[in-house]
């Protein structure tokens, strides 16, 4: 299975990046963010997910471990497959979409592209307690927020927590009670010793 790809952004087409890596171009499917940040002849590193069938293989790409490990909750749903739930992911970061499967916002998951009510809910029903608390960890009285008031800055505690084995849901109730201000590292230290 191919973790990652890192090296330079070739093309950029559809949803999709062609990333030189040695020689070799690997086309990825991003998100609609990821596409709109990456930029032609810069070096760049994507997380992978390699889905196989019977007709094809597609290689989906994140810039982020926590959008990867959300993409991968997603495609347990029945009925929602890689390319909804990428549809999904480019709602907004993962973290804000995260916020809102954790707040059961099924009307936010039904604006996807391709998932309708019925697939917004089911999503919902099933991901609601695997993804973690319903805010932003360490900040009280944001759950009520809607995903587009949300801050959207990349934590990389919650990175480090999921790189070391936790699972998304545990690496953000780890983090829960943890001053979002503190530096990375004393983050990361104090949310291992609850474990």
């Amino acid at each position: 299975m191919i973790a990652f790809i890192k090296g330079k952004i070739e093309e950029k087409f559809a949803g999709s990046l062609v990333i030189d890596v040695a020689g070799v171009g690997y086309e990825i499917i991003v998100s609609d963010q990821d596409y709109d940040a990456a930029v032609l002849g810069e070096e760049a590193k994507f997380y992978t997910y390699h889905h196989v069938r019977e007709q094809s293989e597609e290689l989906f790409g994140f810039k982020s471990l926590v959008a990867k490990r959300l993409f991968e909750l997603l495609t347990t749903v029945q009925g929602i497959g890689p390319k909804a739930s990428m549809a999904i992911l480019s709602l907004s970061d993962a973290e804000n979409v995260r916020n809102a499967i954790a707040n059961a916002d099924s009307a936010y998951v039904a604006r996807a592209s391709g998932v309708g009510k019925k697939t917004a809910e089911k999503v919902i029903i099933d991901l609601s307690d695997k993804v973690g608390a319903p805010k932003i960890y360490g900040r009280s009285g944001e759950a009520s927020k809607t995903p587009e008031n949300l801050s959207g800055v990349k934590d990389d505690a919650l990175e480090a927590l999921i790189s070391l084995g936790y699972t998304l849901s545990d690496a953000t109730a780890a983090l829960g009670d943890i001053s979002p201000d503190l530096p990375v590292e004393e983050r990361i230290k104090l949310a291992l010793r609850q474990r």
